[in-house]
């Protein structure tokens, strides 16, 4: 129970119905039996297409872009580093040796995180998708509050009274389609197929979203976090625009039958891409923690494959280099 997460109240809505938020197509997403089953079976291929390698970190980034330059930085699995004038951003931020709720077991690193954290520019901007732990590091976030002069983090219902409980403060929780200011950029959570939870009681008790930062030289830009496929992707499109930049998941999908509800793979995240119209979108949430069932490299082979079989361009839908900071068109 330690590690369950305070749940949200507030209003009723048609994706919270006063205490479960639920997605608005109709899924299931990891029955206790199945989920268990996959897991016994795993624990016996455990490291199976998995490598540890240690690259050196890539070099130290700029402190701050200018002008309409939109920079973006893997620095592994979902934490990404994105620049824009005046802004520096970082996506669900994760520098810790382990995904888990305690430090000496769960899912360990295969990579390194790409970017020291020291050699960090000063961060203003703080996107936390959901609460699991591959996203929302309780160590990594104290870490940036004490470095950075608590920047402002915004994320979903119900996770700030989680950062509080930690004593990290300067969050703004945001519904699905609401939006805040910050700095000179509005954010906006949309809504993405997934959903939440730290410990064993409290499942769905927070609210998981994909933020999108709209900046008046940069544009828009769209971090999915984590989410299997569905018609939101067009309701973005539709409701916020077509993004410039869109950080797309295309790990974590395998076996299909209990990921493909909240996990897309890398056809789908062509998919995806499409639906949103984006001008460029960066492949993410792969080869750094084994997750789940698909081999450590797989993910971005698999997306040449779906990119070429869409007729895209390499440059539509690119793999960063780790740690290398690219300016994105």
């Amino acid at each position: 129970m330690f590690f369950n997460a305070p749940p949200y109240t507030g209003p009723k809505s048609d994706h919270f119905d006063g205490r479960h938020f639920h997605n608005t197509a109709p899924i299931e997403h990891g029955k206790a039996s199945a989920f268990l089953k996959w897991m016994t079976s795993r624990e016996r291929r455990a490291g199976e297409g998995w490598t540890r390698i240690d690259p050196p970190p890539g070099p130290k980034p700029e402190a701050r872009v200018f002008g309409d330059t939109l920079r973006v930085t893997l620095v592994g699995h979902a934490t990404l580093l994105i620049q824009m004038q005046g802004l520096n951003v970082l996506t669900d931020p994760l520098w810790e040796p382990r995904t888990s709720p305690v430090r000496f077991a769960g899912p360990k690193r295969f990579r390194p995180a790409a970017i020291r954290f020291d050699d960090l520019p000063p961060i203003d901007l703080v996107l936390v998708s959901h609460n699991h732990y591959d996203h929302l590091s309780v160590s990594t976030l104290k870490r940036i509050a004490d470095a950075h002069d608590t920047p402002t983090i915004v994320t979903g219902l119900g996770n700030r009274q989680l950062l509080e409980k930690h004593d990290i403060g300067g969050a703004i929780e945001l519904d699905w389609w609401a939006s805040t200011r910050v700095n000179d950029v509005t954010v906006t959570a949309v809504e993405m197929q997934h959903f939440s939870g730290r410990g064993p009681r409290d499942r769905d008790v927070t609210l998981w979203v994909g933020l999108v930062v709209e900046h008046p030289l940069a544009g828009r830009l769209l971090f999915c976090g984590d989410t299997g496929y569905g018609a939101h992707f067009a309701r973005i499109r539709e409701r916020i625009g077509a993004p410039r930049v869109a950080l797309v998941p295309i790990g974590a999908y395998q076996p299909r039958a209990l990921m493909k509800p909240v996990h897309v793979d890398p056809t789908e995240a062509v998919q995806a891409h499409l639906d949103l119209g984006a001008q460029t979108s960066v492949g993410m949430h792969y080869g750094t923690f084994r997750l789940t069932d698909e081999p450590m490299d797989e993910p971005p082979a698999k997306l040449v494959e779906a990119r070429a079989a869409a007729g895209l361009a390499e440059d539509a839908f690119r793999i960063l280099p780790h740690g290398v900071s690219a300016d994105l068109p």
